[in-house]
């Protein structure tokens, strides 16, 4: 049944409360990206039906299901929402300290030093903001940047494309071995399995798994699975127990810290390969802001991490690196 159409103006936070709930299907997820309530919510929607005077939900069903004038609807308001914020973003570029929320999506690798270091910079910079800092793995930050639950990433470059993401390369990070400090046996004669070390990898869903799996198959390398896990911390724990060895990076080897007396690095053999972090932003994220972000990132890695790492292990100058 039609409404009758209100005469209120239109709000443009029942538009971007409309956008959540219609890609989300939930009043819940919606309440918890925006920080109101259930009520609130439910409320900005009867809101915006009543000034269109048309049901955009069909409100009988769970999760909630866009009707074909919401289905309309959404495309349109797609596209001008995104003009607005992209607006938004250049009219107050420069004036950080005017803004007023910013959604930030960080791998946990940069959680020991860089992520603190980011966001007491940026709090001193823009007071009246609020922030919101989401830890997650790279394929998770990216698809919320694309489903515009955040603002801006940190994230590990995947090889397919990101579509309207932009992505500035911030770090090479090279892939290395690591073996607990007991190991007798040479680098070589491990990866070519004639020492009786299991291989303990990260998860196979994960950025980095598939990245050192797709170098061991051009290397014409197998190695049985025997352990797989999601956390860098419990890998190193398990090489510096005994239990195996891995390949990982250095800015994850610096975050073990309390393994570290119990492990050595090693070059991997043969050719060399790495992954690259970059910042990755949407394309309506205010330019300076970005500019801000990207030179506070570059200065807390190459002090925090890439000196610090260098200077015990030499032999990595040059391809732990900051990208220019």
């Amino acid at each position: 049944m039609s409404r009758l159409s209100s005469p209120k103006g239109l709000s443009l936070k029942w538009l971007e409360i409309f956008q959540i709930c219609a890609r989300s299907g939930s009043l819940k997820e919606a309440a918890d990206e925006t920080g109101l309530a259930i009520s609130t919510v439910s409320h900005h929607l009867r809101c915006l039906e009543d000034h269109l005077g048309a049901e955009l939900f069909n409100h009988t069903r769970r999760p909630m299901v866009l009707t074909p004038k919401g289905q309309v609807f959404l495309r349109n308001i797609d596209v001008a929402l995104h003009a607005i914020r992209k607006a938004k973003a250049e009219a107050t570029n420069g004036d950080l300290a005017g803004a007023s929320y910013l959604r930030l999506g960080m791998i946990e690798d940069l959680d020991s030093d860089v992520t603190p270091d980011l966001a007491v910079h940026l709090a001193d910079l823009m007071p009246d903001c609020a922030f919101l800092y989401h830890t997650a793995s790279s394929h998770e930050v990216i698809g919320m940047l694309r489903d515009r639950k955040l603002d801006l990433g940190i994230t590990v470059t995947p090889h397919e494309r990101m579509r309207d993401l932009e992505d500035q390369p911030l770090l090479r990070d090279p892939f290395i071995m690591v073996l607990p400090k007991t190991a007798a046996a040479s680098p070589d004669d491990i990866v070519a399995r004639r020492a009786e070390l299991p291989f303990l990898q990260f998860s196979s869903e994960l950025i980095i798994a598939r990245q050192i799996q797709a170098q061991l198959r051009r290397l014409g390398v197998s190695l049985p699975d025997k352990f797989e896990c999601g956390s860098n911390q419990t890998l190193m724990a398990m090489v510096a127990s005994g239990a195996g060895w891995t390949i990982t990076t250095p800015l994850l080897f610096a975050r073990a810290q309390r393994f570290q007396p119990r492990l050595t690095m090693h070059p991997f053999p043969g050719k060399r390969f790495s992954r690259t972090l970059s910042l990755v932003v949407t394309p309506d994220c205010s330019r300076s802001l970005v500019d801000i972000v990207n030179r506070k990132l570059r200065a807390s890695l190459d002090s925090h991490v890439i000196a610090t790492t260098i200077a015990q292990t030499p032999w990595l100058q040059d391809q732990f690196a900051l990208i220019d």
